[in-house]
């Protein structure tokens, strides 16, 4: 009985609105009084979301599926799972994991195991999930695979970092995308026109410049976007006909710059030092300044960015200019001494240098490839001739008989075997023909030359 009149006051909750939880909605933030209740009013995610997709369908005519939403704030995962509650009469349980713990979630399950019983289902809504640790993942794992929960999880974080392989494993994982210009548009121009839970009731309206000014800040964001949009409206003057114009000169003020959307150790934090080093890669400098200035103006760690360059410059360049080691090092003790904001200036200077620098990473992968015969050969021992022989004893073992001194030969050149018998001959680094690694790959041959005469 306990349990009915739990799922009745439930009920009411959910489709009656009593004068104090009215009055609470009303004060929310815009984004929260235009969340999407249905599928109708849901927007972008054509992927996740649209017709012939799984989610859909098991919308339509199945159990929901446990699942991991993935995507960047604003993208519509907390609106998403609600939507797919009601759409399928499930009792929706929302939790943050930033404030709760394995004691919070043992109650949603009791909760959810009685309700189970009376024939009932429970979305259990988890926001932030990469917030919980391996023993509160753990915690959740039998309930889910049970079917006492299904479990919809929230993360900004990639999840095969964040989240455990064994519940990873038993969830359905969709990626949400940033909204484009277009949806969040049609949100804003929603929100304008809406007298329920929108603005209509202050007549509002937003000038072209202005809306398109609002759109790149918006960075895909919905809720930024309707929560920018809310204090500009608010903060213009009606005229004298009633309406509340918000201009560019309006929106300026109110943005005063735009935010610029970065984590310091998540995924949009490597994803654009990945587009740096990619354009530098791909010798463009233009694209490549436009990824240190994104990085630069969020306030990203100078002397991280320079640690990238030092590596790309060894990776990819290495002995086509062997100077791009140096300069990159030169940045890199630069930033450190001129400190920020001024360090700006070393780094984009280092960064078309390498953009511009001729390329090769025959260094990095001769390393790869005797790394695996390091790997498969094991710890063989050095050839006696190579060994150092600073003693008698070592000596009368042996060490250094053989070798040959390349100095004592006029052409600084001699046949002598380097590698151990095991591993035979071998040919790991590769130079290419650009940069200085042509006059390598010259001397490289004339050396093989003069060897194979001595050999004969």
């Amino acid at each position: 009985m306990l349990l009915r009149a739990m799922c009745a006051v439930w009920y009411f909750n959910r489709t009656m609105t009593p004068p104090k939880e009215a009055m609470i909605k009303a004060l929310a933030p815009l984004a929260e009084r235009m969340r999407p209740k249905t599928l109708e009013e849901f927007v972008g995610q054509d992927s996740v979301i649209g017709p012939d997709t799984p989610l859909k369908q098991a919308m339509e005519s199945g159990p929901l599926p446990s699942l991991l939403l993935w995507g960047p704030p604003g993208s519509g995962k907390t609106s998403l799972a609600r939507i797919m509650a009601a759409h399928s009469s499930y009792h929706f349980i929302g939790l943050s994991a930033v404030n709760v713990g394995v004691k919070e979630v043992r109650a949603v399950i009791s909760e959810a195991r009685e309700l189970m019983e009376e024939g009932g289902k429970t979305l259990l809504f988890l926001d932030e999930i990469h917030r919980f640790n391996k023993a509160q993942q753990d915690a959740l794992l039998p309930h889910v695979e049970a079917g006492v929960v299904t479990l919809v999880g929230a993360t900004t974080e990639n999840p095969a970092f964040q989240v455990n392989s064994a519940l990873l494993s038993r969830l359905l994982v969709l990626r949400l995308e940033p909204l484009d210009d277009a949806k969040i548009e049609d949100l804003i121009m929603r929100a304008l026109a809406d007298g329920e839970r929108g603005l209509a009731h202050l007549n509002p309206s937003i000038e072209p410049a202005a809306l398109s000014m609002l759109l790149r800040a918006a960075l895909g964001d919905a809720r930024r976007a309707l929560n920018v949009l809310e204090s500009a409206v608010n903060s213009v003057a009606p005229d004298k006909d009633g309406a509340r114009v918000v201009d560019l000169e309006l929106m300026g003020r109110i943005l005063q710059s735009p935010t610029l959307y970065h984590d310091a150790d998540g995924d949009w934090h490597y994803d654009v030092v990945s587009a740096l080093i990619k354009s530098m890669r791909g010798s463009d400098p233009d694209a490549a300044l436009y990824w240190l200035a994104r990085m630069v103006e969020v306030g990203e760690d100078p002397l991280f960015i320079a640690r990238r360059m030092v590596i790309f410059a060894s990776e990819d360049i290495g002995n086509a200019d062997p100077e791009a080691l140096r300069v990159a090092l030169a940045v890199k003790d630069s930033v450190h001494f001129v400190g920020m904001p001024e360090g700006w200036i070393p780094l984009a200077q280092g960064v078309t240098y390498l953009a511009t620098a001729p390329k090769s990473n025959a260094s990095y992968l001769a390393y790869k490839g005797a790394r695996r015969d390091v790997k498969e050969f094991g710890n063989l021992p050095i050839p006696n001739h190579l060994r150092n022989a600073p003693t008698n004893l070592a000596k009368s073992m042996g060490h250094g008989e053989g070798y040959l001194y390349p100095h004592d030969d006029p052409d600084g050149v001699v046949y002598q075997e380097y590698m151990p018998e095991k591993v035979g001959k071998r040919s790991y680094y590769h130079p290419g023909t650009f940069g200085f690694e042509k006059v390598i790959t010259d001397r490289l041959q004339w050396w093989r030359k003069k060897r194979a005469e001595k050999k004969s």
